[in-house]
């Protein structure tokens, strides 16, 4: 296909490193965003489609689009596909908080828009990426750097024991990159993830070494106990933390990728290399 791959929500992180990807192998593509002045300052080339997933406009950007890719939430999948009508081929991005024990709006908003695309009879696929790190501006293992440089200790509820596997920004680029490029029929779900899970203390100590500070000193707190106190944590100038992000920390998020590998052929990066390239510097 030689029509320009339509990105929606191409000033957002994930988004926006596709376009980058896409730029460096001179592939054409359109992005389409609510705010132009968001695109503006990613520095990108290339003047974007304004619209709204929420009205009129959407169908205007995407009436003659063939290859969609929405970074967006998946709440808007029933949106876009009604928005699409000449697609032949769709990337979504989810999120495996669909998975959690205790539903919230972003996790539900996720499960509502899978099952409109598995009902569907449109081709694609809807990848559910675990916490992703190491975009610009990201804010999981960046925050937690910032925690670490000022907390003389780390609470952390059950002792950090709890599972984790984050996978690298660049690594959800190669599978939105090679998703496009798949012959899919009919509608796809795959989760996408780090290659092994990990103890959140484990995560904390790797992303301390990486942002060359001091081994974090880590003590078990309930969890009743930091919930009652997250809201303060803005009050004394720190990155705020919700009591639902608390409550997650207990909850373990590990995932088999043996999906991932063997339908999109990628083999994500180690824990150590993505910090690395996410902390590199002088």
């Amino acid at each position: 296909m030689d029509d320009p791959i339509t990105v929606i929500g191409a000033s957002g992180r994930s988004g926006a490193a596709l376009c980058r990807s896409l730029l460096t192998d001179a592939v054409p593509y359109l992005p389409i965003v609510r705010n132009a002045a968001r695109w503006a300052a990613t520095g990108l080339p290339g003047a974007p489609l304004v619209a709204d997933l929420t009205d009129d406009s959407l169908s205007i950007a995407l009436a003659t689009a063939t290859r969609v890719v929405s970074c967006a939430h998946a709440r808007h999948i029933p949106a876009i596909l009604a928005a699409a009508p000449s697609a032949q081929r769709f990337v979504f991005l989810g999120s495996t908080r669909k998975f959690t024990r205790w539903p919230d709006a972003h996790g539900n908003g996720v499960l509502a828009g899978e099952a409109a695309f598995l009902a569907s009879d449109r081709s694609g696929v809807l990848l559910h990426p675990t916490m992703i790190y190491g975009a610009e501006g990201e804010d999981n293992v960046q925050r937690l750097a910032v925690l670490l440089r000022r907390l003389p200790v780390v609470p952390l509820p059950g002792g950090g024991r709890a599972l984790v596997q984050p996978i690298h920004q660049s690594d959800v680029t190669r599978c939105l990159r090679v998703a496009l490029e798949e012959d899919w029929a009919g509608p796809h779900s795959l989760v996408i993830a780090g290659p092994k899970p990990v103890t959140y203390a484990a995560f904390v100590r790797a992303v301390a070494e990486a942002a060359r500070l001091r081994a974090p000193w880590t003590v078990p707190v309930p969890a009743a106990v930091l919930h009652a106190v997250a809201p303060l944590t803005a009050l004394l100038g720190l990155p705020r933390i919700g009591g639902d992000e608390v409550r997650r920390l207990m909850e373990d998020k590990a995932f088999s990728i043996d999906a991932m590998r063997r339908t999109l052929h990628i083999d994500p990066i180690s824990l150590c290399a993505g910090l690395a390239m996410t902390f590199e510097g002088p």
